[in-house]
């Protein structure tokens, strides 16, 4: 009995951590769903593919970074309000540390929106 109980505590603390191929498959969605939503959004715009991929790293690291501070995730449709709120200042975080990533307060209030929406047609998650 003793032994299970070890392999389940293993298994179970192995799902609360990720993975590089989840992580990798969160930044490739991140990236495609920041990519739909500037060329959606007014008021939001990405130069180049590089600040895309740049753009789409500091968004999982910040969105984590909320999570495990706060307990909120920044999902605008899956968590109400406080997840919109929270996706829009991420998306306008994101404005100050990457080069390239034009995003006015407008447009991460509409981008949010929009990523909700795209979030919810693509599979996998987003923010």
């Amino acid at each position: 009995m003793d032994n299970n109980n070890q392999n389940r505590n293993r298994t179970e603390y192995r799902d609360n951590d990720w993975d590089i191929g989840q992580m990798l498959i969160r930044l490739l969605v991140t990236a495609v769903v920041v990519g739909i939503s500037a060329f959606l959004t007014p008021g939001f715009s990405i130069n180049s593919l590089w600040s895309l991929i740049l753009a789409a790293v500091v968004i999982a690291v910040l969105d984590h970074l909320v999570q495990k501070f706060t307990g909120v995730e920044a999902t605008p449709f899956g968590r109400g309000i406080a997840g919109f709120i929270v996706a829009a200042i991420i998306l306008y975080a994101t404005k100050f540390i990457v080069p390239g990533f034009n995003i006015t307060v407008w447009g991460a209030i509409i981008g949010a929106l929009v990523i909700g929406i795209v979030d919810a047609i693509i599979p996998g998650r987003a923010m």
